[in-house]
């Protein structure tokens, strides 16, 4: 195993790795719920939340088997969300007028977005990209996934809550006009359970990283469980629940479940594109801030072809996820709970990917881990990411604006595509003025003016999906 996986020369062992791997599950788990609940839209779409769930387990258990076998990279793969909220959201509107987009259809969009994304993948386009964004914007993608990731963690937590009526209001009123409307984001009831378990979880987490203990995030996320058990908050109604059987039904899967009929559908391109344009730039994005934070792209040459070699699985799990049933599967920046843990190998992969594969057998005691649990090691891990901040010059503006907007627009917008478009976009321009007026030159690869010129013709052309 030491060999196959060259544990000895990334300094780890089995032990930091399977404790690795089950910290990454621990923190993507909510996905065999959440996934089914958004695909299904709680029932107004026929997919079948059982059908979507068993996609969700073997589709997150394959692939990411295969990333920690075939590459060994400590990187875990699942439908993303996002994604598999404009899925549902595309069908739903639809759903009234003339030619209403299927899921059918939806998976059908999902699988070609595969095969493009095998194609950009196999002719190295993808891959051109780690030689393409600049080292500054690479540690702002690092960082601005890491906000992302603490976003997450306190919205899942309670901890921040948003008021979308307030968000509706101020679109029509004039800037002076604000402080007569309730905040947008609040801070969630401390009478809250969820909200207490959340601050347990993160002291639980805090103290274990303080004193130095390895799995410091996993045993704090079984600590705060066992809490929710005594606090009696724990709902145990999964154990006799029909939508979580403890045999898996594999014929309840919707295999192939494709619409080639319906293939010019109007509207179908657009969703194409979409899922490929977020995919591109999302998974980069994981896939470079995770490598970086485990200490991979150390090595720029050895690290650019891993990096290269994890997009091939990846692009496979898109067009994979798509034939077993569920929309975009993709590397998860939850894999970074994983890294922070000393994940550093395919082994770390490799066992979150059969946890997953597990979960098919034991969905109602993967049910049991309430959300507050996993939400306060998602912000643990928001804090370790953006240590990477350190290596941004700030004193450049050419950096650092489109740093800082790389930045702040994942989080503010929650969509990672939306911040490493801004940063590309606002780099090209900036570094191209500073080279015209003289001033200090800068590198701009031909790849960024064309992806400058893609992001800028997809906002005017598709508009933002949030």
């Amino acid at each position: 195993m030491d060999r196959f996986f060259k544990l000895k020369q990334n300094g780890t062992t089995v032990r930091t790795e399977i404790m690795a791997g089950l910290t990454t599950f621990m923190a993507m788990a909510y996905i065999l719920t959440v996934n089914p609940n958004t695909l299904t839209a709680f029932g107004q779409i026929e997919m079948g939340w059982y059908s979507v769930f068993l996609a969700t387990a073997l589709s997150a258990g394959i692939f990411t088997i295969a990333m920690g076998l075939f590459i060994n990279f400590p990187v875990a793969l699942a439908p993303g969300m996002g994604l598999n909220a404009y899925f549902a959201s595309v069908i739903l509107s639809s759903a009234a007028t003339d030619h209403p987009f299927t899921w059918e259809m939806g998976l059908t969009a999902v699988f070609i977005s595969g095969l493009i994304f095998i194609l950009l993948t196999v002719t190295r386009i993808r891959q051109m990209l780690l030689d393409a964004i600049p080292d500054s914007l690479k540690h702002a993608i690092t960082v601005g996934i890491g906000l992302f990731i603490t976003i997450i963690g306190l919205k899942n937590s309670g901890l921040m809550t948003i008021s979308v009526e307030a968000g509706n209001d101020i679109a029509a009123h004039k800037i002076t006009d604000l402080l007569s409307f309730e905040s947008i984001i609040h801070l969630g009831s401390l009478e809250n359970t969820d909200v207490q378990l959340a601050l347990i979880g993160l002291l639980l987490i805090g103290i274990l990283m303080v004193l130095n203990v390895r799995g410091a995030i996993l045993f704090g996320i079984l600590g705060t469980t066992v809490v929710a058990m005594l606090m009696g908050v724990v709902d145990f109604s999964s154990f006799n629940n029909p939508q979580t059987p403890w045999v898996p039904d594999f014929t309840q899967i919707n295999f192939m479940k494709f619409d080639w009929a319906g293939i010019m559908h109007t509207g179908i391109i657009s969703a194409i594109a979409t899922f490929t344009f977020v995919e591109l730039f999302d998974t980069f994005g994981t896939l470079v801030g995770t490598a970086t934070r485990a200490g991979i792209m150390k090595d720029p040459v050895e690290g650019k072809k891993r990096v290269g070699k994890a997009m091939l699985v990846d692009a496979a799990a898109v067009t994979g996820g798509a034939m077993l049933g569920t929309s975009t599967t993709t590397a998860y920046v939850e894999s970074a709970a994983g890294v922070a843990e000393g994940g550093r190998t395919g082994l770390t992969a490799v066992t979150t990917g059969a946890c997953f594969l597990l979960a098919l057998f034991l969905a109602p005691l993967a049910a049991l881990i309430p959300g507050p649990a996993t939400a306060a090691a998602l912000i643990i891990v928001g804090v370790l990411m953006v240590q990477s901040i350190r290596e941004i010059d700030f004193q450049d503006m050419v950096v650092a604006i489109p740093a800082f907007l790389t930045i702040t627009m994942m989080p503010f917008s929650y969509n990672i595509a939306n911040g490493i478009s801004f940063g590309i976009v606002f780099y090209v321009i900036l570094a191209t003025a500073a080279n015209l007026l003289g001033k200090k030159k800068y590198d701009i690869h031909w790849l960024m003016w064309i992806l400058a010129v893609l992001v800028v013709a997809r906002y005017i052309f598709l508009g933002s999906q949030g």
